[in-house]
């Protein structure tokens, strides 16, 4: 548990061994940020209540404000275990019940702060379980600015606000891709579809660089689907892809499946190098990436 530095300066300890990440970092011109390792918060986004925000107690920095749940993060965790962590230390939020969206990072070089915008995928309710928490509400976007905010969020708050509407998703053209590599997939093809989907799970979990997608930010976890067709439906899941099993026609599935995406409001990019496909996936309002776009994204 990581407790947020009181405005008097001196850390408020929890029971139990002190974390080295919690520790203050002093910049070049003498501010101080609290944690070795860097912060991290969760803003959590659900659909229909809003997002998750937390009055701080007053003895705390910037106490009776209102925030992200969050806090220093421990050695060798990342931004997303981080603030994972501190929201269920201090707001009760089961781990599974969030989806990362993207990783928003404030980084002075010397120390960062990383926003993990994520989506509830299981409603919950809030509850205070430690001392730095006076207050847990789930507040409309519209509304946020209507409360005394944390400088440091206030500022982030607009920027947080613009990636909401944004919701990525790949489809992948699984037979494409697969052929692309003479790996010996014509030997058996449910075994390569399922290894890709493997190999497309890993990358899920990692995230994808902002670049790749020509988005703003540092990462995003988009949502993924692979299609599969032939002898290659026999292809076994993997854990954060959804799989299509086109009953007939494969480009046709994946037409469908962009077209459902891209109706539901999500900015989608098919993964293809079939040029007639790519073609009738451009009409449908999808982007159109080849085999080796991703193929480079799963070897880095």
């Amino acid at each position: 548990m990581t407790i947020e530095p009181p405005a008097s300066g001196e850390p408020r300890r929890p029971h139990g061994p002190r974390d080295p990440g919690d520790a203050w970092v002093v910049a070049p011109t003498g501010e101080r940020y609290w944690g070795r390792f860097g912060a991290a918060g969760l803003l959590a986004v659900d659909a229909e209540r809003g997002v998750l925000l937390q009055h701080r107690v007053s003895w705390s920095h910037f106490g009776d404000t209102w925030a992200l749940p969050g806090g220093a993060r421990h050695e060798g965790e990342s931004a997303c275990d981080g603030a994972l962590r501190e929201a269920a230390e201090e707001a009760g939020v089961p781990g599974s019940a969030v989806q990362p969206r993207v990783l928003s990072v404030f980084d002075l070089g010397y120390w960062s702060y990383t926003t993990v915008v994520g989506d509830v995928v299981v409603p919950f309710e809030p509850t205070i379980s430690d001392p730095e928490s006076r207050e847990l509400s789930w507040v409309p976007a519209d509304a946020v600015t209507d409360y005394p905010l944390h400088p440091a969020f206030a500022a982030s708050w607009e920027r947080l606000r613009g990636l909401l509407a944004v919701r990525p998703a790949i489809i992948v053209d699984i037979a494409n891709v697969v052929g692309s590599v003479p790996d010996g997939w014509w030997r058996d093809r449910p075994g390569a579809a399922s290894r890709l989907v493997a190999r497309i799970a890993g990358l899920a979990a990692r995230g994808v660089p902002a670049s790749a997608l020509e988005l703003p930010e540092q990462t995003w976890y988009p949502e993924w689907t692979a299609v599969v067709e032939g002898q290659a439906r026999r292809a076994e899941g993997a854990r954060g892809v959804e799989i299509v099993r086109a009953e007939a026609s494969g480009d046709d599935a994946i037409v469908v499946a962009a077209q459902q995406e891209v109706a539901a409001g999500r900015r989608v990019t098919v993964v293809t190098s079939d040029r007639a496909l790519s073609e009738r996936l451009t009409d449908a309002g999808a982007a159109v990436r080849g085999a080796r776009w991703l193929l480079d994204l799963l070897e880095g």
